[in-house]
């Protein structure tokens, strides 16, 4: 199969690695827990709740962007066009972004230092596995286009 033809993943792994590592921010909480200063202040509640908020807002956006071009929004299937509208325009992948800040957001919401490691280790995941991939397919499939879209915005953010 020749790489223009190629899907950019087998399988839609971003979900599963996100899921996967809040799964085990929880698990280690209970393993390891790490103690955190708490005041009892509302403020963590709610500055973890807007990012929660705009993780949604962000994600919902960059779907419709998708839609709205008539591509792929599963990251396995194939990109019928070069997306760099909407939340495209500030960042390559508003959609992981989003889940990264989701995982931030539930970080501060439970106060639980964990969250923000694995949403590290998510990113350098996401990057190394499907990120990449993902970049190669949009450059066999829009070349010189996506290479000049990659010079003016960014990965993540």
């Amino acid at each position: 199969m020749n790489a223009y033809r190629a899907k950019p993943l087998s399988f839609p792994w971003p979900p599963l690695i996100y899921g996967t590592a809040a799964l085990i921010a929880l698990v280690l909480t209970r393993v390891y827990p790490i103690p955190v200063m708490n005041g009892q202040s509302w403020i963590p509640w709610l500055v973890g709740g807007a990012l929660i908020l705009s993780a949604i807002f962000l994600d919902l956006w960059a779907v419709k962007a998708l839609l709205d071009r008539h591509t792929a929004v599963l990251p396995h299937r194939c990109a019928t066009c070069l997306v760099t509208s909407g939340p495209f325009r500030f960042t390559r992948n508003p959609i992981y972004l989003g889940y990264t800040l989701v995982m931030t957001g539930a970080g501060l919401m439970t106060l639980n230092p964990w969250f923000f490691i694995m949403a590290v280790l998510a990113v350098a995941v996401t990057t190394l596995f499907a990120v990449r991939n993902e970049e190669r397919h949009l450059l066999s499939r829009f070349g010189f286009e996506f290479e000049r879209y990659c010079r003016h915005t960014t990965r993540w953010i």
